[in-house]
């Protein structure tokens, strides 16, 4: 990976909608709205956001449809501040347009990462199997 290489908007999205997929199969939750609504948070930073879309494999259905709440109430109160203060909330988008990419970054990292770890550790596998232990 080079350091010029920069997720789209859309490989962020379908990493991120990958990641909320893995929630439990009790829970009944539309992917697709909730990473709207989540990406589109103006409330939440980089890492707040990473933390839910880490913790979707063991959020109880409760958890997502109060996060969901939480996300398209703010979402109307940030509609409104924006006929009042439409300057602030444009810096504020730019602020998490940026963020979501920083975000991205953070999980190619990861992956790259975890792809070394297993590249390693099979080396590692086969070294042992060559040395018979």
């Amino acid at each position: 990976m080079s350091e010029n290489t920069q997720l789209s908007q859309e490989e962020i999205d379908t990493l991120v909608l990958w990641l909320l997929d893995l929630h439990s199969e009790e829970v009944t939750v539309n992917t697709s709205d909730f990473l709207d609504l989540l990406k589109h948070s103006l409330s939440l930073n980089t890492m707040e956001k990473k933390r839910v879309i880490d913790a979707a494999e063991t959020l109880s259905q409760f958890q997502f449809d109060e996060l969901t709440k939480v996300f398209v109430e703010e979402r109307g109160k940030f509609r409104e501040l924006a006929q009042e203060h439409p300057e602030d909330i444009k810096k504020l988008l730019v602020k998490q347009q940026k963020e979501w990419n920083e975000l991205g970054e953070i999980y190619e990292r990861e992956q790259v990462q975890k792809a070394q770890t297993s590249e390693e550790s099979t080396q590692i596998d086969d070294i042992k199997a060559g040395l018979g232990l």
